[in-house]
């Protein structure tokens, strides 16, 4: 499209403001974690405030990664695509740095303990005022973006296709990353996903375990599990409205069956940040106990999942447009011979 060209400078200028807001949320959001006695004194440094955070802090630069790095390739074939792709990924961080802020604010109204006297207390609500002004800029900057009309069927390329195109241009990478290695990837798509969120909860889980000095096996499986499937509930959300890989057309039970999974993970998430809250509903005394948290929150988990798969299988009872894969199109493309880049 002709106004995409003409507009590449401004759409770019759009993702470096996007970048620059997350950028400093990510800075002030370590110093508030990281730091023992910074976070002694944060207002959200318990749940459910704490969990949003969490979730953030590795979410967040992981989508400023992949931005940045696409930008890289912004002038390639396939621009209409890169753009909307990538203002659409712009946009799903802004919004969840959004959320977070509206959390931390909802910590500071509530007057936890921690927020409501101290200096590094002062400091950390001083930094949530920069960061709630910077994301309604950037929010604002992308809202007025006037981003090319294409539906995601339409799409002709993505993401992992630029990475392939980069690594290409690398002599180390080019005999071993190309167009196949591509099409393996689309076409497993799911197992890519499940296997970066373990891979990246364990490794969380082993820095929580080490420096919290957890020696219960079941308290660290718990956390894993936890890790995991928030971890996975991103990626696929996030796929989804970028399109970071273009997955071919799946069959109606397994779209069924990966909607479900990411529902019980959403489910996951949410019981554990409101575990406290949720508890009373379902046993007594205080939640102290690591087998009842686990049963809590996972339980609460395969509940969803199966409450999901039976609506969806009562709502669609034959093949559902609402659950087509958005990017069938786009895969079954890109997988042809001859028309990757």
């Amino acid at each position: 499209m002709e106004h995409v060209k003409e507009n590449g400078r401004a759409y770019s200028a759009v993702v470096w403001t996007s970048l620059g807001a997350a950028g400093v949320f990510e800075a002030l959001t370590v110093l508030a974690t990281q730091d023992k006695t910074v976070r002694a004194a944060s207002p959200w440094q318990d749940d459910p405030y704490d969990v949003m955070v969490s979730l953030a802090q590795f979410a967040v630069p992981m989508l400023a990664l992949v931005i940045a790095l696409r930008l890289l390739a912004w002038r390639a074939p396939g621009g209409a695509d890169r753009v909307q792709q990538t203002v659409r990924a712009a946009g799903a961080m802004v919004t969840l740095v959004g959320l977070t802020v509206v959390s931390e604010w909802a910590a500071v109204i509530a007057r936890t303990p921690a927020s409501s006297s101290g200096t590094w207390a002062s400091v950390l609500i001083g930094g949530l005022v920069v960061n709630s002004v910077l994301t309604v800029v950037a929010a604002v900057s992308l809202g007025r973006c006037r981003r090319p009309h294409r539906s995601a069927d339409g799409w002709r390329s993505d993401w992992l296709g630029d990475a392939v195109l980069l690594c290409r241009r690398i002599p180390v990478l080019r005999r071993w990353v190309g167009p196949d290695a591509a099409v393996w990837v689309r076409r497993r798509a799911m197992t890519v996903f499940v296997t970066l969120s373990t891979l990246a909860a364990a490794a969380l889980t082993s820095a929580q375990a080490i420096g919290e000095r957890w020696t219960d096996p079941l308290l660290i499986a718990w956390f894993l599990v936890v890790a995991a499937t928030s971890n996975l509930a991103f990626c696929v959300i996030s796929n989804a409205v970028a399109g970071f890989i273009a997955r071919p057309p799946r069959t109606r039970p397994r779209r069924i069956a990966e909607a479900a999974t990411v529902a019980g993970c959403v489910a996951v998430s949410v019981t554990t940040a409101f575990r406290d809250a949720l508890w009373p509903v379902f046993g007594t005394g205080s939640l102290t106990s690591v087998p009842a948290l686990a049963a809590l929150t996972l339980g609460a988990g395969l509940v969803t999942s199966l409450v999901t798969a039976a609506l969806l299988l009562a709502c669609f009872p034959h093949d559902p447009a609402g659950l087509r894969r958005r990017f069938g199109a786009a895969a079954t493309h890109l997988q042809r011979p001859g028309t990757h880049r």
